[in-house]
């Protein structure tokens, strides 16, 4: 559906790719890492808010991570899972003046949103589309808290922290990654003043490549229910609390992490080719013979070719270090650093 954001962006040079957008004038292919911030509309994102007095002990019951516990000033990576404890969404929460807001993948949004409605019962909470009132920005790149504070946007100087200024809101998700959560209104204005300001109009597959890189990954509709938040390094990126109470997933969540060594986690990897592989795409090794040994998670094209991806394998794997991409004989992935050491 258009909406005046969609046309705006369209008359920036955005057309439609995948479940997100690119920008014509930018070429095909990303330009480098480090020749300017990139401003990404994060169109591929769905916003769900929670309001209420109840709001922070109603998702505190359903998500991962410690709700109740979250500060003003703060931001944390959580999930909803099944009752097998396979994660349904991944989730980057803030805290709000009259409640809480969450960002999801734009295409499991309208299902999660109906979904936990249903949890809501007597609690004093009420969850609407937040994508309504809210358009998200994201800011990467070497230089990114610099033009932020050039163009008047409050930049938060921790990781995982959240600062406003008026009507706009900016989460630092990384080193050099933010998030700029305003009002569709005032969206065309802030996105000329970031371009204007020295940052470069930048489509959805720069956002991915520079999630990639900092090992922080995004359940989609192709990847719902395949992986416990631990394969994913939610214990290494701050995305589980194991101090709280129950929730949906909780049992198998903890004897995951307090029983026996975990058998797959998610690694960096590169694959060569045109083709881009798609999330959810198997991966094979030659001690799981025709039997899928993990899965991808997400991707996006890498400035020197071929592709980078999140994805989760048989540990065993990963060390012998001979993974293939859709078959066993598929081409070979290679292993790339993470900035966070695995367990």
């Amino acid at each position: 559906m258009n909406t005046p954001w969609t046309d705006f962006l369209t008359s920036e040079g955005a057309t439609p790719d995948g479940a997100g957008i690119r920008f014509t004038a930018a070429g095909a292919a990303p330009v480098p890492s480090g020749d300017a911030p990139v401003v990404v509309p994060l169109v591929h994102l769905g916003v769900i808010r929670s309001r209420g007095e109840d709001s922070a002990t109603f998702l505190h019951n359903l998500f991962s991570n410690d709700v109740k516990n979250l500060g003003a000033g703060a931001a944390q990576w959580n999930s909803f899972n099944s009752p097998k404890g396979r994660m349904l969404a991944s989730l980057l929460l803030w805290k709000e003046a009259d409640g809480h807001a969450f960002a999801v993948a734009a295409d499991i949004q309208p299902a999660l949103l109906k979904k936990l409605s249903m949890y809501v019962l007597r609690s004093k909470a009420k969850l609407t589309d937040g994508g309504v009132e809210t358009v998200l920005l994201g800011v990467a790149g070497r230089g990114a808290a610099d033009l932020l504070a050039r163009s008047g946007l409050p930049a938060p100087t921790a990781p995982m922290s959240q600062a406003s200024a008026g009507d706009v809101r900016c989460l630092r998700v990384g080193q050099d990654d933010f998030i700029v959560a305003l009002a569709p209104e005032r969206a065309p204005e802030v996105f000329r003043t970031l371009v204007g300001g020295g940052g470069r109009k930048a489509g959805t597959d720069e956002w991915q490549l520079a999630m990639i890189r900092a090992g922080v990954p995004l359940i989609t509709a192709a990847t719902q229910e395949e992986f416990v938040a631990q394969m994913l390094n939610y214990d290494v990126i701050g995305g589980v609390s194991f101090q709280k109470g129950c929730y949906p997933g909780q049992e198998i969540v903890a004897r995951t992490q307090y029983l026996g060594k975990l058998k797959k986690r998610m690694y960096r990897v590169h694959v060569a080719g045109d083709d881009a592989p798609a999330p959810g795409a198997d991966i094979f090794a030659p001690e799981f013979g025709e039997q899928s040994a993990g899965k991808l998670v997400n991707v996006a094209p890498s400035p020197d070719g071929g592709f980078e991806a999140l994805a989760v394998m048989q540990t065993s794997c990963a060390e012998a270090g001979d993974v293939r991409l859709g078959s066993p004989a598929g081409p070979r992935l290679s292993f790339l650093d993470l900035p966070y050491a695995l367990p």
